[in-house]
């Protein structure tokens, strides 16, 4: 079946589907037009989802109509009604020229395969540590052993929530400083029908977590520079500042995860996170400690794995 999406992080389509259909003012081809036009204009910036105005249109446009987002190129034909060109016309216009990711607009975002609720709580889901998940860590850990798992820094709980689907022997601590993004969490939570498996902790760092011990250890801490966050697009300074900067040069989060993190892991444990762009200035940082950088389909990289015996010897 042919689908509407071009490309990024939304499925494949024909690149031809909308210029086919044409579309009358009040159909849905003639709005992914529009909405792909005015994005483009506005010089909106794409990666919170997708990765161009095309798809990010066609997004919006699906969830003004109520449409899946697998929906067949025949949907670009259905008639819009003037209470869906309403609130198309309002959503695209904060899109565009308050530049608040489409996520926020929608209140969903999709994370491992999975659907999540998202508000400006909370960072939105986009971390590559989703391909690890769905891959459960192979070939870094023996699934079959796992039985316990930490995601620090949890936020909308996509990260921990999907780790508790890819293991379902396995007990999940999703841990967070902040009370609001654990109301997300939790939200998530209740969605996914994980609550007894799903534990949600308020914690700086480690100190909440009462000694516990953990095969997986994996985060999406804070790792933006000031440097870089200064020249971060507009739509950034919609989501929680707390959850992307740290420290002069990034790395003020993972340095604590570092120092601590192998008095939480057992043996053969892994400790997986993500740095983005602050890759560089960790390996300057810590010269010595032979981090593992992984390779992923999708997304940039910036993703980390040490062992909890390689973390013992040089911190």
């Amino acid at each position: 079946m042919t689908r509407l999406f071009h490309s990024g992080r939304r499925k494949k389509s024909a690149k031809t589907a909308t210029r086919a259909v044409g579309g009358s003012a009040s159909d849905v081809a003639a709005l992914i037009k529009l909405a792909t036009r005015r994005l483009q204009k506005a010089g909106a910036f794409f990666g919170h989802g997708t990765d161009n105005a095309h798809d990010e249109a066609v997004a919006l446009v699906l969830h003004v109509m109520g449409l899946p987002p697998d929906s067949p190129v025949s949907v670009l034909k259905r008639r819009v009604s003037v209470a869906q060109r309403a609130r198309f016309d309002e959503l695209l216009d904060k899109r565009a020229t308050q530049r608040v990711p489409l996520a926020y607009l929608t209140h969903e975002s999709w994370f491992a395969g999975l659907s999540f609720y998202v508000d400006e709580r909370v960072l939105i889901p986009r971390s590559a540590i989703a391909e690890l998940i769905e891959r459960r860590f192979e070939p870094w850990i023996d699934p079959a052993r796992v039985r316990s798992l930490l995601d620090m820094g949890t936020g909308s709980g996509c990260i921990g929530l999907a780790c508790a689907k890819a293991f379902p022997k396995a007990r999940v601590d999703a841990s967070d400083i902040d009370e609001a993004a654990l109301e997300v969490a939790a939200i998530n939570r209740r969605r996914l029908r994980l609550t007894r498996r799903v534990r949600l902790v308020k914690s700086d760092h480690f100190a909440g977590l009462s000694g516990a011990s953990y095969d997986i250890i994996v985060s999406n801490p804070p790792y933006v520079g000031e440097r870089e966050m200064r020249g971060l697009p507009r739509e950034y300074r919609h989501e929680p500042r707390h959850a992307l900067a740290s420290g002069r040069e990034g790395l003020d989060s993972v340095a604590t995860i570092l120092r601590c993190a192998a008095r939480h892991l057992r043996p053969l444990g892994l400790l997986v996170v993500e740095v983005g762009n602050t890759e560089r200035a960790l390996m300057r940082a810590y010269p010595r400690v032979p981090f593992t950088w992984l390779q992923f389909e999708r997304g940039d990289g910036g993703v980390f794995l040490l062992t909890r015996e390689q973390l013992t010897t040089f911190f």
